[in-house]
């Protein structure tokens, strides 16, 4: 088999001065900003702009936009530990920051031309705008070439007509990207991507979802009707959509392996900090073979889910294709995301099924990892056919 993680990737996984810089600017913020009101939001559903808002302030809500657009200039491998470390402390955060960033930003970056840059990407940049990117429809998830939200041409306008679903920031978002077919349907080149900002006539949220976990992180429906869109909207040229919107999830992959590790940090480090405190039989559970052993399970998935998600970002930032290996980083961290939370819950014992303690938090929000931007088994439809290409 060619083309191996270690034939690809020469990258030294030292965590260097922006990394330890960023770490420590989350945690900081997390404590001041996300703690006191995490539960709250947790309970209501409630989107809590004003946290976007300040975490643009930071530079966050731009990390790979070039300064010259008001972004942080940074590159995947400080993109990873700013959704790690936000994610560590909560899911629905650090999914907003990460949709907002790979999704919408990312899209505009990757395929904008230099006006829609210069237009979009520093009000994005500065969270004064909260990005969204619609894809989804309710019979149309993996299948996105069936999609029935159509654009048609009426002179130097198109009129885009229907439902996208399971849209973060659906309802909030200033602007969103979305996909609709402008050809015939499962025609590849069928497909075009529209910017359309918040107030154009035709186009309003919908239904907002009322979710298992990250709730903090609003997902509701865009709807369409007779919304008139110029043409000077459309990102890159007409039919080119489908083929963006998967390069654009080839980096979204790796957005939703960190958030995966993030969750996955948090649940671990509550479950060793939780297991040196409990006693039973006069001692800590921690000495306990059956608790121990957990442990080093649960920390040896979360340090080869890094690895994947590391090798994945290192391609990303070299420019070279991350189909598989992004695809891999996002299945593995994922699925290990939920093993770790679950027994982060078994080794609290009832005190992890109450919302009192942390790890309750983690195992509702850690389900999402494997559903968003494409499930386990679609992550392993791509893994074999680029191994099999």
């Amino acid at each position: 088999m060619s083309g191996t993680l270690l034939e690809n990737n020469t990258m030294s996984f030292a965590k260097n001065e922006n990394q330890l810089m960023i770490a420590d600017m989350i945690k900081k913020f997390g404590k001041e900003h996300i703690l006191p009101k995490m539960m709250e939001w947790d309970e209501k559903q409630e989107f809590p702009v004003e946290v976007f808002k300040k975490l643009g302030e930071l530079g966050l809500m731009g990390v790979l936009v070039p300064t010259e657009y008001g972004g942080s200039g940074f590159s995947y491998t400080e993109y990873v530990t700013a959704i790690t470390e936000l994610g560590s402390i909560c899911g629905s955060i650090a999914l907003s920051m990460a949709a907002h960033n790979s999704l919408c930003t990312g899209h505009i970056l990757q395929f904008g031309n230099e006006e829609q840059k210069k237009k979009y990407l520093p009000k994005l940049a500065t969270a004064e705008w909260i990005g969204a990117w619609g894809l989804t429809e309710a019979n149309t998830g993996s299948d996105a070439m069936r999609m029935q939200c159509t654009a048609t041409q009426d002179g130097d306008y198109w009129v885009i007509n229907g439902t996208k679903n399971w849209i973060t920031h659906g309802i909030t978002g200033n602007v969103v990207v979305v996909l609709v077919r402008t050809g015939e349907l499962l025609d590849s080149h069928g497909i075009t991507a529209f910017v359309v900002e918040r107030g154009t006539p035709g186009f309003k949220g919908g239904k907002k979802e009322n979710k298992l976990g990250m709730r903090a992180s609003e997902t509701a429906e865009l709807i369409f009707e007779n919304c008139r869109v110029h043409k000077s909207q459309i990102l890159g040229k007409v039919g080119d959509g489908f083929i963006q919107a998967m390069k654009v999830l080839d980096g979204g992959r790796i957005s939703i392996a960190s958030l995966s590790l993030g969750i996955a940090k948090g649940a671990l480090e509550a479950s060793i900090k939780y297991s040196k405190e409990r006693q039973q039989f006069g001692q800590s559970i921690s000495n306990f073979q059956g608790i121990s052993f957990k442990l080093a399970d649960m920390a040896t998935e979360f340090e080869a889910a890094e690895l994947l998600t590391l090798c994945a970002a290192d391609l990303k930032n070299k420019g070279k294709k991350v189909t598989k290996l992004g695809a891999m980083a996002k299945y593995y961290a994922s699925e290990a995301c939920v093993r770790i939370s679950t027994e982060a819950v078994q080794i609290f014992g009832g005190y992890g099924y109450t919302k009192d303690f942390p790890v309750e938090k983690y195992y509702r929000d850690s389900k999402l990892c494997t559903i968003g931007e494409g499930t386990s088994e679609i992550q392993k439809l791509v893994i074999s056919r680029e191994l099999l290409s």
